[in-house]
């Protein structure tokens, strides 16, 4: 048996603004006792809510079983930010995998966007959604790669995109550091642990039951009838979906070495003035830029930049998060030098070597989905559907997922942290040096 200690201390959200934030605080019970649902899906991240609500409105008994609260992990901490793709690039897909993959992968790349956007307006999802994203240049082969992607995603006939000059990069964000970028009119931005809590209370509405504070001990997967168990009860059912992602830890361990848990951290200034805030973000859009290492910030509702970047490996937290960012913070808005900082958190995605998430299945009725290495806000909420479908009978698109090779880290769980950090430098003096 696979025992997995607690990974969330005393499993309430971190200190982060999106916690201080939240709609609601609602606790719901533990899982006690033995009990039966046709699926349990085990995290209640996107994944997991994305998943199980399908299924409960297709009419499916559903649980899902929470180590910690909802929305405790990457879903309830990253940077709101509503990016198409995969981290992956199509091209890369198609180098690996071929035309055919390409096509279908290229066909379903904004649709965690669109997903997103549906849930809110069906189920009046508080979240304060906001459209378009950018992404920045901080070089002109940055430029030159934006102008390629851009090509690219049009031969696909995604063009939702365009081009934004050096002179025109005024209009969405106040700083002369840029080179140019390119704004995406079907992105966007939202109060991400809102969004995880709306979409849990969707999935009650539709019949669902919600375990917190339960840490799965050990998933039988073997047996005919899948058994989920933690310290007070157990689930039996038809089908068990695993989305731990970075957090499930070793409780199925053919699943602990697929994925690295990478930490980064975010930072929330004060509210700002109107003024103040209208000068850095005039349109009010969330920023990427397309660095190895990136940073990405965007206004929340109250006007406070959150200011996130910075990765650590292993998914350790650094001892100092406003040291880590306030230098990058201060570079593109030289004007928040003096800007006090009230909130500052990090929180571990889960890095697959291929930068492609994994989908698939442990014997016949044990899905698992994971990896989506720094884009799984979109990504989640597709994986979720195609996940609801296979379950459901259709499992034409999972199968695709399926199908795509794992590609195991070099060297294995030793050798995987300083195999990343060496890449890190590379791709970062790349950046640097504009090559």
């Amino acid at each position: 048996m696979a025992v997995l200690h607690s990974y969330s201390g005393n499993g309430e959200h971190t200190t982060s603004y999106y916690a201080a934030s939240a709609n609601t605080r609602a606790l719901r019970p533990a899982l006690v006792g033995d009990q039966t649902f046709d699926v349990c899906v085990v995290g209640a991240g996107y994944s997991g809510l994305s998943t199980a609500l399908h299924l409960a409105e297709q009419g499916h008994n559903v649980a899902i079983v929470e180590g910690a609260r909802i929305g405790w992990g990457a879903s309830g901490r990253n940077g709101g930010q509503v990016v198409n793709g995969l981290n992956a690039s199509l091209q890369t897909i198609k180098r690996r995998y071929g035309q055919d993959t390409a096509n279908f992968v290229a066909g379903l790349v904004m649709e965690g966007g669109e997903i997103i956007r549906e849930r809110v307006e069906t189920y009046d999802i508080q979240c304060d959604y906001k459209p378009t994203n950018l992404f920045t240049a901080c070089t002109d082969a940055h430029m030159q790669e934006l102008e390629e992607r851009l090509e690219l995603w049009q031969g696909y006939g995604l063009n939702t995109q365009e081009m934004v000059s050096k002179g025109q990069i005024g209009k969405y964000v106040g700083t002369d550091m840029y080179a140019g970028g390119m704004i995406d009119h079907s992105g966007g931005h939202m109060h991400p642990l809102n969004l995880a809590l709306g979409e849990a209370e969707a999935f009650e509405k539709n019949g669902g039951a919600i375990f917190e504070m339960s840490v799965v001990t050990d998933v039988d997967y073997e047996a005919a009838r899948p058994v989920v168990k933690t310290a007070t009860g157990t689930i039996t059912c038809k089908t068990v979906v695993l989305c731990g992602n970075a957090y499930l830890g070793k409780v199925v361990p053919k699943l602990t070495s697929r994925v690295m848990p990478v930490s980064t951290q975010i930072m929330a200034t004060e509210p700002l003035s109107e003024e103040m805030a209208n000068r850095l973000l005039p349109t009010d859009t969330c920023v990427e830029d397309i660095r190895y290492i990136l940073d990405y910030y965007r206004l929340s509702a109250d006007k406070r930049l959150l200011f996130g970047g910075g990765t650590v490996y292993g998914g350790a937290e650094p001892s100092d998060i406003e040291a880590k960012l306030r230098k990058n913070m201060n570079k593109v808005f030289p004007e928040l030098a003096n800007t006090k900082v009230e909130y500052a958190w990090s929180g571990n995605f889960a890095l697959s070597f291929s930068r492609v998430p994994q989908m698939g299945r442990l014997n016949n009725n044990t899905y698992f989905a994971h990896g989506y290495s720094g884009h799984g806000v979109t990504g989640s909420h597709t994986f979720g559907r195609i996940l609801a479908e296979a379950i459901s009978g259709d499992a034409s698109r999972y199968d695709v997922f399926e199908k795509v090779p794992y590609i195991p880290f070099p060297g294995g769980r030793m050798f995987r942290v300083p195999y990343s950090m060496i890449g890190s430098w590379y791709y970062g003096f790349k950046d640097k040096f504009g090559l």
